[in-house]
């Protein structure tokens, strides 16, 4: 299973919860108030432009779903302000029992990935806050890519090679095969 970062995995969480609910008002003849909000929850508030930050204040106004949803999203964003793994791992809990309390099906679902993955958030904590999973990512790149290129040779060893080779950045002899 691929796991989002946190953001990702409530900004989808949100945008499903902002779409049933919308639906929902729709088909109870009410206002379309969840109208071309989609991007006005997804963004970070510092980041609004100045025409949608009363728009986002007026919707804050309203009891919705949606509107609880974000507010547990911008909540989570708490944790990154937390200073040491243990910190942390008291907030990831909290944050997830409100979560489950909160009977948004979309939220409930997401904090249980968060407590599935929390010893993989808990990690960037533990590296003193300066680890990014861009280097990883960008690993699983071009072990994706030599498995790609390898594609058709029949044995491991083969795979393995090409592995090397493009993740060491090695040489190749002259008369050697290229992977593409």
């Amino acid at each position: 299973m691929h796991y989002d970062d946190p953001s990702q995995l409530l900004g989808k969480a949100i945008d499903k919860v902002r779409a049933t609910e919308a639906k929902l008002l729709q088909a109870q003849g009410r206002l379309p108030v969840l109208k071309h909000t989609r991007w006005l929850l997804l963004k970070r508030p510092e980041r609004l432009s100045e025409k949608q930050e009363p728009k986002l204040a007026e919707l804050l106004k309203l009891n919705l779903r949606t509107v609880r949803a974000y507010l547990l999203k911008e909540d989570f964003q708490l944790l990154w302000d937390c200073r040491s793994p243990t910190q942390a791992n008291r907030f990831v809990k909290r944050w997830c029992r409100r979560a489950m309390r909160s009977r948004i099906r979309p939220m409930q679902k997401a904090a249980k990935t968060l407590r599935k993955h929390r010893p993989l958030i808990l990690n960037w904590f533990r590296t003193g806050r300066s680890f990014s999973s861009g280097a990883v990512e960008g690993m699983n790149l071009k072990a994706k890519l030599a498995l790609r290129k390898a594609y058709g040779f029949r044995s491991y060893k083969s795979y393995e090679l090409a592995l090397y080779h493009t993740l060491a950045d090695l040489p190749l002899h002259k008369l050697a095969h290229r992977f593409c």
